[in-house]
């Protein structure tokens, strides 16, 4: 396990970027002096905490260029690999047959090369997003071990763990929180098998366990992603909540809250007559052109649960994790992921933050403005120090590379972006310092590497707002010299990188 790095000279390519403030408008008035930003600065610089990291590819093919680049980064800084340990490939050919025989192969090469593990649980499918160049379904029996079961008085069938979304296409691409209670004993008879083979040889050298929380690994709906049409990036997205899982979840949650259907009749203004009629909106596009899921009580108390639930998903996911790991890789961190979802945040957007809401990342019951709800993100921040743990964890954020781009020209002749990425990571990075969570961070696009802006933007959110390490993605972008990359009229990604780590560790 790596502690200590030693000092190596590399370009100095970061030292004239200097912090700026955060100058994009804000969807509200002018903040209070009570409730502005407090900018934490750099925490990362000279801090023995810091952790700069790399991502491997999604699937190793050539592993010449494979070792050739773990060489690389490791020469220049580079702490650890993230790898993704891929559920659908370990676990494929049957429930508890797992073939780890990949991923010897991948973490030895990444430890000979003299650098750290940080290991993904990647309980997700690969494929259908931005990026992916591999595919790993979730392992087929899966969905039929559970096809006759019932759960909580409802009968699963073929789809009974699977996302609904507004458009009534169902999502393999995770199983849905709400049937956590279902297949908890997968997750931990994962991460107690992935233990078994694996701390023996790596214990010391395992620095960080991250969790899949979602899609893409991310904690999140799959409210963008291929199931549905017409979701993509810029809209709004689809609501995820319409499983009968999901649904009656959302009764229960309404009736604990109010006790009975006439006091949530009270509440929302409604009529009903059936605990049935308590149901995700049935006009999902009225929901948001017409403001509700922002202006009314009925839609500031479904945003409430539907943020909740993603939450609390993630709670049971790290806890039931944290402890089939038991005292296995005692030097390992825990981490999740969130995904910088910046766009129809700005002033003019047909529906303001509406993709932060179906994604699950932001409540629209308190003011999603303050700096003192996060803008939203309390819950999802808070998340980190909720989870009965002695290990600590951490909180990645993506986006780190991107500006804003507010409203931005339309999108392949259709919505503007009106995009607040780099604002939203000072709203993160703001609220993670005053309730004291560890927030790290990521590139959300390889694009963004190849740019000074894109570097001057991940310097600016480390300089400001407390950012304590960086995952890059991915390890071929940052380990190509100038002749390998030709192409690109940038001083290459490498030298970024080989600089902004100098730089935090001077």
């Amino acid at each position: 396990m790596r502690l200590t790095h030693l000092s190596r000279t590399v370009p100095r390519l970061l030292v004239g970027l200097t912090a700026a403030a955060l100058t994009s408008p804000l969807l509200a008035a002018p903040a209070t002096a009570a409730d502005g930003p407090r900018p934490p600065g750099n925490l990362a610089q000279g801090n023995p905490d810091f952790t700069a990291n790399v991502m491997a590819p999604l699937k190793v093919t050539n592993w010449a260029d494979f070792r050739h680049d773990l060489e690389v980064v490791d020469g220049y800084g580079v702490d650890a690999v993230s790898v993704d340990v891929w559920w659908g490939d370990v676990e494929k050919a049957g429930d508890n047959r797992f073939d780890w025989s990949y991923y010897d192969r991948v973490f030895a090469e990444v430890t000979r090369a003299g650098l750290d593990l940080a290991p993904i649980l990647s309980f997700h499918q690969c494929g259908g997003n931005v990026g992916d160049d591999y595919t790993s379904l979730l392992p087929s029996w899966l969905w039929k071990k559970y096809a006759g079961r019932s759960y909580r008085g409802i009968k699963l069938g073929q789809h009974g763990l699977q996302h609904r979304s507004e458009q009534g296409n169902w999502s393999k691409e995770t199983v849905a929180g709400w049937a956590d209670g279902v297949v908890a004993g997968e997750y931990r008879d994962f991460t107690k098998a992935f233990t078994r083979h694996f701390e023996g040889r790596y214990g010391r050298d395992v620095s960080e366990i991250n969790v899949s929380l979602g899609p893409s690994g991310e904690l999140r709906y799959p409210s963008y992603n291929s199931h549905d049409t017409g979701s993509g990036y810029p809209t709004r997205g689809a609501l995820q909540s319409y499983s009968p899982l999901a649904q009656q979840s959302f009764r229960r949650w309404t009736l604990a809250k109010y006790d009975t259907l006439r006091k949530v009749n009270r509440a929302w203004g409604t009529s009903y007559r059936s605990r049935a009629q308590v149901a995700s909106p049935r006009d999902a596009d009225a929901f948001f052109e017409d403001g509700t899921y922002a202006s009314t009580r009925y839609g500031r108390d479904y945003v409430d649960w539907y943020n909740g639930s993603l939450v609390s998903h993630g709670k049971r996911m790290l806890t039931t994790v944290s402890k089939a790991l038991g005292s296995g890789f005692r030097y390992a961190d825990l981490g999740y992921k969130v995904p910088g979802i910046h766009w129809q945040m700005g002033q003019g957007s047909p529906y303001p933050r509406a993709t932060e809401v179906t994604t699950g990342l932001i409540q629209t019951s308190v003011d999603e403005q303050a700096w003192s709800t996060g803008h939203g993100y309390a819950k999802i921040i808070e998340l980190a120090g909720r989870i009965p743990t002695r290990r600590d964890v951490e909180m990645h954020f993506t986006a780190l590379e991107m500006d804003d781009n507010n409203p931005g020209e339309p999108f392949n002749g259709g919505l503007r972006p009106y995009s607040l990425a780099k604002t939203l990571v000072g709203w993160i990075g703001d609220y993670a310092a005053r309730v004291d969570t560890d927030l790290k961070g990521e590139n959300a696009l390889n694009g963004g590497l190849y740019s000074e802006q894109g570097w001057a933007n991940i310097q600016d959110a480390f300089d400001q707002w407390g950012y304590l390490g960086l995952t890059v993605l991915r390890m071929q972008d940052v380990s190509r010299d100038a002749d390998e990359i030709a192409d690109t009229p940038y001083d290459p990604p490498l030298k970024w990188y080989a600089a902004f780590i100098d730089r935090q560790r001077t």
